[in-house]
């Protein structure tokens, strides 16, 4: 989809009171409106809540993985043999982890609002909605209105849980992972339907806390977008730690009573627990835009349609984020808002988004990759070796007690170019950052063997990238 910009002289016609509006402050609106106030746009955000930082900071990403940190450091503590003797065993509620969520969403809203602040970005607090394709109207709390006007326009609103219409997610023991938040008893047995990323990253962290967890999957494996062995590992990990899993499942209704809810299976299971955590999908957030008043239309789930510059159907309206869908990642979106920016002053954009875009679940032990998978290279017919390196034979993680994992590198028989990188253990997100610098290089700099002649601190995970490629070069045949 190629569309014609507006030419300087067009931009003249009418005065506008910013060059650009920006709806929504999550890192795709972020990332637009810091870049083009850079570049010296008058530039306007507009955020439906008290505070900036949209889902990411408030429901998704932030909360979710600072939950996740408290669990994890809290298993640790109970597996190590210097605590294993104290007289009274640890144990947290989910209110308790989510104290230390609620800070770090403070403090990482905090930070972003005086971003906006020190670049000069008039931030308006209200409900936005177009009137015409340059026009746009804030509906305040307080009932008022105001009416903003720009050259261009950045779409940015994010997305929200997706809410099957038979199911009541105002009963008191229904969640989604927004209103997960607010959970103020302390269940016993949890079921989570949808075994995506963020139903997985909850399994692990009701585990963590204790509860029994039934995890529901529409699918015959978790996260059949990783590498088989890796997805594996984690369904393994799950098993082994009491997480039921139960494939090939749909609901056929959810029943919520007093105490708890039965969720009823098509195949004719039913499951109780104290709560449900429906987890299956995401939605854009485009249904209060007014898009008809532009000519724009969003498809089922609520998403827009854009060109390699994120801009829209409509020329001067662009669209950044989980509201055009894939990836869906918020590192993803602040490039998308920063690759729009450029656009919008350049006319054109000669950055894109890179193709190999890590990967990172925040499971307990952690999933991070990038580059292709072991199917993949297969499917393709490309010559490829592997080579692995055991977290439990590093120094590093007999250390800190964290021998759960592995890294595997996937490369070029032939050329020993480094073609994936796929990472299962603690920090695993971290870790998968070193293949990906060199992933990156171009011609001879993407070398696998770079990791056998680099000396790297000991003791230390990355050594695990030294060990793989040991491993994998010793397998090649002469």
């Amino acid at each position: 989809m190629t569309k014609q910009q507006s030419s300087p002289k067009e931009k003249e016609v009418k005065s506008y009171q910013y060059d650009a509006i920006i709806i929504g402050t999550g890192p795709g609106g972020e990332g637009a409106a810091m870049n083009l106030s850079k570049s010296q746009q008058r530039v306007a955000v507009i955020e439906r809540q008290q505070a900036v930082g949209g889902g990411c900071v408030h429901w998704g990403t932030i909360p979710s993985k600072a939950l996740r940190h408290s669990v994890s450091r809290l298993i640790e503590y109970k597996a190590n043999p210097l605590y294993r003797f104290t007289e009274k065993p640890q144990r947290h509620t989910f209110q308790d982890i989510l104290n230390h969520a609620s800070t770090v969403i403070s403090k990482q809203s905090n930070l972003r609002s005086s971003f906006y602040d020190r670049n000069r970005i008039h931030l308006y607090q209200g409900d936005a909605s177009f009137i015409d394709a340059h026009t746009i109207k804030v509906q305040h709390d307080d009932g008022s209105q105001e009416v903003l006007t720009a050259q261009t326009i950045v779409i940015a609103t994010g997305s929200r849980p997706y809410r099957p219409p038979e199911v009541d997610f105002t009963h008191s023991r229904v969640y989604d992972s927004d209103t997960i938040l607010s959970l103020k008893h302390n269940p016993q047995r949890v079921i989570i339907y949808g075994a995506g990323v963020i139903g997985c990253e909850y399994a692990s962290i009701f585990k963590g806390l204790g509860a029994k967890v039934d995890l529901i999957n529409t699918r015959d494996r978790l996260l059949a977008f990783m590498d088989a062995e890796i997805s594996d590992a984690l369904s393994y990990h799950f098993w082994n730690s009491g997480i039921v899993i139960r494939h090939n499942e749909e609901f056929a209704t959810v029943e919520g009573r007093d105490d708890g809810v039965i969720l009823h299976l098509k195949s004719g299971k039913r499951v109780k627990a104290d709560c449900i955590l429906f987890a299956n999908g995401r939605t854009g957030n485009t249904n209060d835009l007014n898009l008809a008043a532009v000519g724009l239309k969003a498809d089922g789930r609520g998403q827009l349609k854009v060109n390699g510059n994120y801009q829209t159907d409509i020329d001067n309206i662009y669209a950044v984020g989980d509201v055009i869908g894939y990836p869906s990642l918020a590192s993803a979106a602040f490039d998308q808002g920063r690759i729009a920016a450029h656009a919008i002053v350049q006319g054109d954009s000669a950055d894109k988004l890179i193709i190999d875009i890590p990967a990172g679940i925040y499971t307990i032990p952690e999933m991070s990759s990038v580059g292709k998978t072991e199917q993949e290279l297969t499917v393709a017919k490309i010559p490829y070796e592997v080579g692995r390196a055991q977290f439990k034979h590093l120094a590093r993680a007999q250390i800190t007690g964290t021998e759960v994992g592995s890294l595997k590198l996937l490369f070029h028989a032939e050329t020993k170019e480094l073609l994936g990188v796929h990472c299962f253990g603690e920090r695993a997100s971290e870790i998968v950052h070193i293949g990906q610098a060199i992933m990156e290089q171009k011609g001879a700099g993407n070398n696998v063997e770079y990791f056998v002649n680099t000396t790297f601190n000991y003791p230390t995970m990355a050594e695990a990238y030294r060990v793989a490629a040991l491993n994998g070069l010793n397998r090649l045949c002469d």
